[in-house]
């Protein structure tokens, strides 16, 4: 693995944005949570994934719209905001909408904020691991982009990869935050294209040929299975009706061009904070504070399981490592990928300050 100097990261994802016609703000947001995604050992959706999303879905095609302002919609709930994104580059608006959840946690006990005509936010885990370190329970969902998984005993894809995030405010009581963050799809896509860069397979049951076929060849995959086959099925469904009631439309045309007229291709985003004071009964056992209360739960759960890892606790190890390497890590294939972006802008290339096994 090559370590990659931040900054020079940053830049140049920073500036593939802004040749793309984003502004500052958007740029620095863009690259700041691809770099999140990489800190904390998460290759499936770096700044590559970033600039891919855009390319195939974004700019190009009018599904992301650089410089487009974020438009508050009124209604009665005073913990509640619903906002029309107008296409805006995701990552700002996952930022902004998790800081504004917070502050109307810190108001009501639980904020949230629903968000209409989105573009893929990327990485879920970086948001909820920021509001988690910062003390608060951070939940998030979304529409994803394109319809690429095949419900439970079906044969045609009608649902996204739709992911779940949870960021659970831990670090005080097992030293990082817990972060569940999965797409409901066997494989998310992103790990496909990935496992296709390094030439490796992908695991058995978890794709699909045009053929309809299990494949485990990635360059032939054409459609993913849900994971734990009704379970995953039914977590992906719940996306895709929290998104109607948002505001997106149909899954099967999202993120595609269509002729059917009125129908709307953006995805939609919801997030939920939770101040865990909001949540505290004041009657635990032994006397226990709310967060010795936790601490024993977890121990009781991970005694006797001494291989049991914690949801996160991997991402924690991979922040950790990052931080000791002073750079970011990335594969051969990887640094190639980023050069060739940095060579068609005439920018400097990625800054490789060392290797790490």
């Amino acid at each position: 693995m090559n370590i990659v100097d931040k900054n020079s990261h940053n830049d140049l994802v920073a500036a593939a944005f802004i040749a793309r016609g984003f502004n500052q703000e958007e740029a620095r947001d863009a690259a700041e949570m691809a770099a999140s995604a990489t800190t904390h050992g998460n290759q499936t959706h770096n700044g590559l994934k970033a600039l891919h999303l855009d390319d195939l879905f974004g700019t190009k095609v009018g599904g992301c719209l650089p410089n487009a302002e974020i438009e508050v919609i009124q209604n009665r709930f005073s913990a509640c905001e619903v906002w029309n994104s107008n296409k805006k580059l995701g990552q700002s608006v996952a930022k902004a909408a998790f800081n504004r959840a917070i502050e109307l946690a810190d108001q009501h006990g639980v904020g949230i904020v629903s968000v209409d005509n989105t573009f893929h936010y990327l990485w879920g885990g970086g948001y909820a691991i920021d509001a988690a370190k910062r003390g608060y329970y951070a939940y998030t969902n979304c529409t994803s982009t394109l319809a690429e998984v095949v419900p439970f005993m079906g044969k045609r894809p009608t649902l996204g990869t739709n992911p779940h995030t949870w960021g659970i405010p831990t670090t005080d009581e097992v030293g990082f935050p817990i972060c569940i963050d999965w797409a409901t799809s066997a494989i998310a896509m992103g790990r496909v294209q990935q496992l296709a860069r390094e030439g490796k397979e992908i695991p058995p049951n978890a794709g699909i040929d045009k053929d309809g076929n299990a494949t485990t060849d990635p360059s032939k995959v054409v459609a993913l299975l849900p994971f734990g086959a009704h379970k995953g099925y039914g977590l992906g469904l719940i996306n895709e009706v929290m998104g109607a009631f948002i505001g997106s439309s149909i899954p099967t045309i999202r993120g595609r061009s269509t002729d059917v007229s009125g129908e709307k291709t953006s995805s939609a985003f919801f997030f939920q904070i939770i101040h865990p004071e909001a949540l505290d009964a004041g009657n635990y056992a032994c006397g226990r504070s709310q967060k010795e209360n936790i601490k024993a739960v977890l121990d009781d759960i991970l005694d006797g399981n001494p291989n049991t890892i914690l949801p996160g606790e991997l991402e924690a190890k991979a922040a950790r490592r990052t931080e000791e390497l002073g750079g970011l890590l990335f594969t051969d294939a990887e640094v190639a990928a980023f050069n060739a972006i940095a060579s068609e802008l005439e920018h400097a290339p990625l800054t490789v300050i060392g290797k790490a096994d």
